[in-house]
């Protein structure tokens, strides 16, 4: 048995999750599985593994967020403002193995980075958007890499995290997709807001200075909170013409979040909400990417699978 296999959703699953009701149409009804590409635009991923996580030291709970946000964005209404026939939904990859060693785990997230390469490249050979939620910030780089090889053609991204997630090359974990994926030539300018001063090594701070990627503090926005929007401006301003760039919203950066490494001081859901809306309206992006959900609990489950649905929405009715 691999340690992590693709599961393709089904309409049995569809039927599973979705609770009809007279009078109404859910997104569960209108949306597509895999085999009607017809009125797609976006394409539909869930990462249901907590090893890139554990491999950089955070909580487990990351395999959990996809069907925490299935349950409730299949159960949206159908409506003018979001039908569900512009989105494909593909499936899971899904973690088969519990890794109690941290090296082999790093030596595992290969074959994981692998299978997300294969499962979203001929998606975005035809044109369509992935949005991939669940599991670790691991799985950016993957992601990054994919659709360069497609495009030819290294891609910005924009971040919105406590942690600027580019630590040393290391072993492949959560910590560092973003140094892999400049290192191997895929990521060309990265943005990142709301760091958070105490959070982030002198390595790193370094490493986003040497090559001169573009960030913030989260401290900063809280004295000065207006500054946060006039930031948002700034970068949706200095989006290339020229480059597609990818969208990142870890779900460390909101307080109170059920998450792989849970703050209690950070961006409010209406923020992260308006992070998204600003950036997604921008032509060129070309992925939206909502990992580090960690839901261990009914409660939790509700909280995370309720917001990634809002924020999944909110990108779809703003991008198309």
């Amino acid at each position: 048995m691999t340690d992590f296999i693709f599961k393709p959703a089904t309409q049995e699953l569809l039927l599973h999750f979705t609770n009809t009701r007279n009078g109404e149409t859910k997104i569960g009804e209108k949306i597509e599985l895999s085999s009607n590409l017809k009125n797609a635009k976006y394409v539909l991923i869930g990462i249901e593994e907590n090893l890139g996580p554990q491999a950089n030291g955070g909580f487990s709970g990351a395999e959990n967020a996809f069907n925490a946000f299935l349950k409730r964005f299949l159960n949206m209404q159908s409506n003018r403002f979001l039908i569900g026939n512009e989105l494909v939904l593909l499936g899971s990859i899904q973690q088969n193995t519990v890794f109690k060693n941290i090296d082999a785990a790093k030596i595992a997230i290969t074959e994981l980075d692998a299978l997300v390469e294969k499962v979203l490249k001929p998606y975005i050979q035809q044109g369509l958007i992935p949005i991939v939620i669940g599991g670790g910030h691991n799985n950016a780089y993957p992601i990054i890499k994919s659709i360069a090889e497609v495009k030819q053609q290294a891609i910005d991204v924009i971040n919105l995290d406590p942690h600027a997630d580019c630590r040393a090359l290391e072993g492949r974990h959560s910590g560092n997709s973003f140094s892999y994926a400049k290192e191997n030539g895929y990521l060309n300018q990265y943005t990142v807001l709301g760091l958070h001063k105490n959070y982030n090594s002198e390595f790193i701070l370094n490493y986003l200075e040497k090559n001169n990627f573009y960030f913030t503090f989260f401290d900063d926005y809280i004295l000065n909170p207006s500054q946060f929007d006039m930031d948002l401006t700034k970068v949706f301003l200095s989006i290339s013409k020229d480059r597609n760039f990818g969208l990142e919203l870890d779900l460390d950066s909101i307080a109170f979040i059920p998450s792989s490494a849970f703050t209690p001081s950070g961006f409010t859901n209406l923020d992260a909400r308006k992070y998204i809306k600003t950036l997604a309206k921008h032509s060129n992006c070309c992925y939206l990417h909502l990992p580090e959900g960690a839901p261990t609990n009914e409660v939790e489950e509700k909280i995370v699978g309720k917001l990634v649905a809002y924020l999944v929405a909110d990108f779809i009715q703003e991008n198309n």
